[in-house]
């Protein structure tokens, strides 16, 4: 199909932007937010019950993080498209990058693709939603302005059948003073569990946006991994930002 007959709905620009010229130091970022794939991959051979699970997207984060970007002033940057179209967090060209397989589900329209299938998702989808964040640090930077690095995405309460026991989950690379204070923070309620680096570790090879945006700039840096169950509805989602807005605002001022 002729990419320039798509209509601009099924291929919306690659990023969301709020307060993007915020001076808040704090600079939150959601590659998982959406689960829309364009009409043309026939939803990559997967099904509409699909696109709604984790494998598509991350439930409840999207939500969360334009709550908090409301609530804290502060400039966010949120991926359009399915993370099976191309992972924003992942190193572009990795294996999970563009899956074949995510959990136990097979992805059909992922299989054998051709160089310039590749090249075309990087250039529609991948580099403009980098590229855009870069050069937003890079204005901060020369602005003087200090940068603290707030990931939000959320996990399944079960994976491949092995329950997972923690509501939140705190990743970082570098940034163990930031990410140990959030944590403190967040453990304040007893009735948390609270975990770091987990259900996922941070790995250059697998990971992006705290590499890259955090550690190779010399920002401090998290992932903030919440259960999905937990954010899956309005009153969740509602509970959820206040929590993440008196944590971040309490880590903020330390």
């Amino acid at each position: 199909m002729d990419t320039q007959s798509v209509s601009s709905a099924d291929w919306p620009e690659p990023i969301e932007v709020l307060n993007e010229d915020s001076d808040c130091e704090i600079v939150l970022i959601c590659e998982h937010a959406a689960n829309h794939i364009p009409a043309e991959y026939d939803r990559l051979g997967v099904t509409e019950d699909d696109l709604e699970r984790h494998i598509a997207w991350d439930v409840g984060a999207a939500a969360v993080t334009r709550g908090l970007a409301e609530a804290l002033g502060a400039p966010a940057f949120l991926g359009t498209y399915s993370r099976l179209l191309v992972d924003l967090n992942r190193p572009f060209g990795c294996l999970s990058s563009m899956p074949v397989r995510s959990e136990a589900t097979s992805i059909p329209g992922n299989v054998d693709l051709t160089e310039a299938e590749f090249l075309r998702r990087r250039e529609r989808v991948f580099d403009p939603f980098h590229d855009r964040i870069t050069a937003r640090l890079d204005a901060r930077e020369a602005a003087g302005l200090p940068t603290r690095i707030i990931a939000i995405h959320s996990f399944t309460p079960v994976y491949l059948g092995v329950a997972r026991p923690w509501h939140v989950g705190i990743l970082f690379d570098q940034s163990a003073d930031f990410a140990e204070a959030t944590m403190a923070a967040l453990a304040q309620d007893p009735a948390l569990v609270v975990g770091a680096n987990v259900p996922y570790v941070i790995d250059r090879d697998e990971d992006y946006a705290i590499p890259v945006f955090g550690t190779d700039r010399g920002n401090p840096a998290i992932l903030v991994e919440i259960r999905n169950d937990l954010i899956s509805d309005a009153a969740g989602i509602a509970d959820w930002t206040r929590r993440m807005t008196r944590v971040l605002q309490d880590v903020s001022t330390q």
